[in-house]
């Protein structure tokens, strides 16, 4: 399965800085796991996903108050009931933040169902990606 990237915008307000007049963690928490969100719905059905774990959002740059920032999702890894997401934040096409979410696929009791889904990376930054994203614990 070909899986598109997914593309999202937030401009960055006083109310999202932290004491330091940066983008707050939380609210880019927030974000990235919309973003992630988005992906993984695209995929199945939004009602039959739930987040497990973000991993390693790392920041490599501070995101400033009338940034904005581009949020770029994609599904880089299923496993039989996993999907995960591998998330980057961008500024003016400079990575800020990057990581990875791993969201379950779940029935109406929100147990862990498989959702049939098979991903084959072809791109060598999808594999890489898809490789990362498999070692993740």
């Amino acid at each position: 399965m070909d899986v598109p990237t997914y593309t999202n915008y937030h401009l960055v307000k006083s109310e999202d800085l932290n004491h330091h007049g940066t983008l707050y963690a939380g609210r880019t928490a927030e974000w990235f796991v919309e973003a992630g969100f988005i992906a993984a719905a695209s995929l199945t059905e939004p009602e039959n996903i739930v987040c497990l774990k973000i991993h390693g959002m790392t920041f490599t740059r501070p995101i400033r108050r009338g940034d904005v920032v581009c949020f770029k999702s994609k599904i880089v890894l299923a496993g039989k009931t996993r999907l995960v997401a591998h998330v980057s934040v961008e500024i003016r096409n400079d990575v800020a933040v990057s990581g990875f979410i791993t969201f379950i696929h779940v029935d109406q009791d929100n147990k862990p169902f498989p959702h049939g889904i098979t991903i084959v990376p072809t791109d060598p930054a999808d594999i890489e990606l898809a490789r990362q994203a498999q070692e993740l614990k």
